[in-house]
């Protein structure tokens, strides 16, 4: 199947994004047709204040795909503004979306009442499901990896696929289907949602060091006072960790003892601090081998087979809506 998706730029990858978006893309690349872009003109429906280098971030988000295990060999990765029939598709697609159906999305409402510490009344934001829609269809994707609270935005995408066609008497794009993923969700360090603005991330870049240091200051339970006090893993944000980066045996090993209080915090955040390590060590090392004429090389590479595959799509969409016709 081809899937696509995309990441926005806005900084540093970390644990949460591994465990809920990357670690799938590993998987999904091995027997599939994957297109992995960068989303730098979704970086800008909010951070259009922030004056972000969204070039060097893009070329930052990449190495870290890499890093993690995304092959360019298999997997075609490339930049959103680079392609610009993203934004010819979009204009397409704005000009038949009725407004009500942006109005009542969910997820707009939600962020509107989320980030009220920014100006995000714009145009761009109301109709960001539509250039995410033209991020889809553009190259014809079978299915979305998305998660349940993504289910509302691909509905949108299909509803203005079969509006598009339904218009122009004729089907120029695929109606893409719904990969509902089981996502690791990873609360930061200090309880609330990891995030490089809260200061509570762990970063997949992050050295050993790094990690401990801010592993030592995270939360646990707050009733267990002595080392030899039991305790209550259920509540206990570092045995969250534990569940999503130890192996099954060992977790289970930790919950008997964190309730038995033979295990102290300290000893139980070195087990988990070696776990994340476990993990992050392999990819500093592909990193480190990645340089920034490398990294230009794998981007231009990805983006002449997404230009290839825009460029036919669009094709086909020009001739519905302006010749009124579906030969191509």
């Amino acid at each position: 199947m081809r899937i696509v998706s995309g990441m926005r730029p806005t900084g540093k990858l970390h644990l949460g994004h591994y465990l809920g978006v990357l670690k799938n893309w590993v998987n999904l690349q091995e027997n599939n047709e994957c297109h992995f872009f960068v989303a730098d003109w979704h970086a800008l429906s909010t951070s259009y204040e922030d004056k972000l280098n969204l070039r060097l971030l893009g070329k930052e988000l990449v190495k870290d795909w890499i890093a993690a295990g995304i092959d360019p060999e298999k997997s075609a990765l490339f930049v959103q503004s680079a392609i610009k029939e993203h934004a010819e598709l979009y204009v397409l697609l704005n000009m038949i979306t009725p407004l009500g159906w942006l109005e009542r999305n969910p997820t707009y409402k939600d962020q509107l009442a989320q980030m009220q510490h920014k100006d995000i009344h714009t145009a761009g934001f109301l109709t960001y499901p539509v250039l995410q829609a033209a991020d889809i269809i553009l190259y014809q994707a079978d299915v979305v990896p998305i998660g349940e609270d993504q289910k509302p935005h691909l509905e949108i995408t299909r509803e203005i696929v079969r509006r598009f066609h339904h218009l122009f008497n004729c089907e120029v794009f695929k109606e893409p289907k719904e990969m509902l993923t089981q996502t690791s969700r990873l609360l930061g360090l200090d309880g609330r949602k990891m995030s490089k603005s809260y200061n509570n991330a762990i970063f997949l870049s992050d050295t050993p060091e790094e990690v401990w240091q801010k592993l030592r200051g995270a939360k646990t339970d707050t009733q267990r006072v002595r080392r030899n006090d039991p305790g209550n893993p259920d509540v206990c944000l570092v045995y969250d960790y534990h569940k999503a980066l130890t192996d099954n045996a060992t977790v289970e090993q930790i919950a008997n003892e964190c309730r038995a209080g033979t295990i102290g915090c300290f000893d139980c955040k070195k087990i988990c601090a070696n776990s994340i390590e476990n993990l992050l060590e392999p990819m500093r090392e592909r990193r480190a081998k990645l340089d920034d004429d490398t990294i230009d090389g794998i981007i231009e590479k990805g983006n002449k087979i997404a230009k290839e595959e825009a460029a036919k799509t669009m094709e086909k969409a020009n001739k519905a809506v302006f010749e009124i016709s579906c030969e191509i």
